[in-house]
């Protein structure tokens, strides 16, 4: 019992030295990210590159390029899929458009965008709305490598049945496929659904608010985070969103507990979507 406890501590001083060494060498801060995601990634890259301990990972990653991006990308979630959970997008565009279609213009946030699809999903929303024209939405991610898959607007066609599905259950108008060109195993998402689109490379751990938003779309980003941390993405949240803004967070996370409880309303508390009212 005794050595199973040394060995976790151990192991515990590996993963601090390692994610300390990370962030003194390129900036990026992992250190208050959810421990058990940290480790689980962490042990994973070790098995996969064959090595000894977290300790030789260190050193790895500090002396190959190559061997810190494959790091940090494992650090970077990239699970979506467009119009996911589709019953948000049916709150949102039942509950949101009506309130925001009013204003001159519309400035939206999506937090942690990853490859693309949930932006794609609002674009579409919009445009079937009305609104697209009058809004320009920034979609920002830590990895530039999802980021530059998102601005491609390429998929592939294995998604189209689940996504179509998604589509319509999000209250879709249209054919989904008037959205969208296949071309043997891949799909070309139409050019006018990224005129307004700004994709960025941001980070949410050590980046400062950019602009004042009139919607903040967040979802299963905080998940990965510590408390601390998390409470500092809601204070850059908070900084970032107009008064009378709307908040769209991910199913198992919410504001509850945080500095900014008491900063919102809930506007549709089963699909997490807040409204801010100081």
């Amino acid at each position: 019992m005794q050595n199973n406890l040394l060995v976790d501590e151990v192991e515990k001083i590996e993963i601090d030295l390692l994610l300390e060494a990370v962030f003194r060498y390129c900036g990026y801060d992992f250190r208050n990210y959810a421990f058990p995601f940290i480790q689980r990634r962490i042990v994973q890259r070790v098995k996969k590159e064959n090595l000894s301990s977290i300790s030789a990972l260190q050193e790895s990653v500090l002396r190959d390029k190559k061997a810190m991006e494959d790091l940090i990308g494992d650090f970077s979630i990239n699970v979506t899929e467009m119009f996911r959970d589709p019953q948000f997008f049916s709150s949102f565009r039942r509950n949101v458009i009506p309130i925001v279609k009013n204003l001159p213009k519309i400035r939206i946030w999506h937090v942690g965008c990853s490859s693309g699809e949930e932006v794609y999903s609002m674009a579409i929303l919009l445009q079937e709305e009305g609104l697209y024209d009058k809004t320009r939405i920034f979609a920002t991610d830590i990895n530039v490598h999802v980021l530059e898959k998102a601005k491609s607007g390429i998929f592939s066609i294995g998604g189209m049945q689940l996504y179509t599905k998604n589509y319509f259950e999000a209250g879709g108008k249209r054919s989904f496929s008037e959205y969208y060109k296949a071309v043997d195993d891949q799909v070309f998402f139409h050019p006018f659904l990224l005129k307004n689109v700004v994709f960025a490379q941001h980070n949410l751990v050590t980046d400062h608010s950019f602009n004042e938003f009139d919607i903040i779309i967040c979802r299963n980003v905080l998940i990965y985070f510590n408390k601390r941390l998390q409470n500092d993405v809601h204070k850059l949240i908070y900084d970032s969103l107009s008064v009378s803004g709307f908040l769209g967070l991910g199913k198992r996370e919410g504001i509850k507990f945080t500095s900014y409880e008491n900063c919102y309303g809930e506007f549709d508390g089963q699909q997490k979507l807040y409204r801010k009212y100081k």
